[in-house]
């Protein structure tokens, strides 16, 4: 498995567990939100718990476009330092995201830096592929 995909994969594990900090928050508030009849009002939860489900939904919302560079480049047999420095650097700035939001420590304007952080780590990993020969 080359780096790129091991980090996707530690990224997919990160994505598919960042749920259970909002059931924990969702199942322990003093509302009852558990009926899921209709979506929950996050803006009625604690702060945490609405961050949470922020969180949970960005790294969703980031892992797709990062998931298909990674994928592409393995595909095309394209690993180099950029894309595997890019793939390491994505996992761990969307750890440092989903702690910074969940805990509320990353404010304004460090959480839009962390997230521009990631996204360009993508934009790395596209540009090698774009510029690569045949590319």
């Amino acid at each position: 498995m080359t780096t790129e995909l091991f980090y996707l994969l530690l990224t997919a594990l990160l994505a598919g567990s960042l749920w259970i900090p909002f059931i924990i928050g969702v199942t322990t508030e003093t509302a009852d939100f558990t009926d899921f009849s209709r979506p929950p009002d996050h803006f009625r939860m604690r702060p945490w718990v609405h961050r949470a489900f922020r969180a949970h939904q960005n790294l969703l919302e980031t892992t797709i476009p990062f998931a298909i560079v990674v994928l592409v480049a393995h595909v095309a047999g394209i690993s180099t330092a950029i894309t595997i420095t890019a793939a390491i650097a994505f996992f761990w700035i969307r750890v440092l995201h989903a702690v910074g939001m969940i805990s509320g420590l990353a404010i304004f304007p460090i959480r839009p830096v962390i997230f521009t952080a990631s996204y360009a780590c993508t934009l790395a990993i596209a540009l090698v592929l774009l510029l690569s020969p045949g590319g």
